[in-house]
């Protein structure tokens, strides 16, 4: 089984986040991957600003029109589709993933749990975290979602490998405080802690960033990693570049 992880490079105009994220999932699918992995809030950028009035409408319902035309390719194409959004669910927002499957239905929805995705002084009756580790059944075993900084909370981990699932999806968005986007400080300072915690997981893990755009202040560097149960980067794309790494699910999870 293929899979693709996506890095992808969020811009101000919604539609056309959506309209290049659906021709890159082609893109995917003409490859020959049936599990296609974008990273955390793929259609907007994580661009909030605690600010409930320019935040919440970054929101997407789910189900909703991005979810429904995503839904529509997956049953077009058969495949498997993940990727982080940001949801509104009323009043509320929330840093989700969603698993779709290829029959368009949601198998997933996982509501990041650990809350630094928002400032500490973001009103909590509408920045919200998720309750609950999600897994379903696939074909090619049972999957989880965590999302971002959920993967270096020993809490949120050790419920995870409660759980048991046998593979993992990772979405996240990452930067350098200072905006650098330096492929060897990120192998010296940030990979091995990365792998870490996926050994500590102990399941094998598909984790994808997106590329920042400059003129929405953001500086997420991109990049894509296969690691194993071992915590071995077994693939891997170098950051700071719109690509697909491809590959073989039997490869990660032997």
């Amino acid at each position: 089984m293929r899979v693709a992880l996506l890095v992808t490079r969020p811009t101000p105009d919604r539609a056309a986040n959506l309209a290049a994220l659906l021709q890159r999932a082609e893109d995917a699918a003409r490859a020959g991957a049936t599990l296609l992995l974008f990273p955390e809030a793929a259609l907007t950028g994580l661009l909030n600003d605690d600010d409930p009035a320019h935040d919440l409408p970054l929101g997407e319902t789910i189900p909703g029109p991005a979810t429904d035309a995503l839904a529509a390719f997956t049953r077009r194409r058969g495949v498997w589709l993940g990727l982080g959004l940001l949801e509104r669910d009323g009043g509320c927002l929330y840093d989700t993933a969603v698993l779709l499957d290829p029959h368009g239905e949601t198998r997933l929805r996982y509501r990041r749990l650990q809350p630094q995705w928002h400032g500490p002084q973001a009103d909590p009756a509408v920045y919200r975290q998720g309750s609950e580790i999600a897994v379903t059944s696939t074909p090619f075993g049972t999957v989880s979602f965590l999302v971002c900084g959920d993967l270096f909370d020993d809490g949120i981990v050790d419920r995870l490998r409660a759980a048991r699932p046998d593979l993992l999806l990772v979405p996240f968005a990452r930067c350098f405080a200072d905006g650098a986007v330096e492929q060897a400080r990120w192998e010296r300072e940030e990979l091995p802690a990365y792998c870490a915690r996926v050994r500590r997981v102990g399941v094998p893990a598909l984790l994808v960033n997106y590329l920042g755009d400059a003129l929405l202040g953001d500086g997420s560097f991109g990049g894509a990693f296969a690691i194993s149960t071992q915590g071995e980067v077994l693939a891997a794309l170098p950051l700071g570049v719109e690509e697909t790494l491809y590959v073989e699910l039997d490869e990660v999870t032997r």
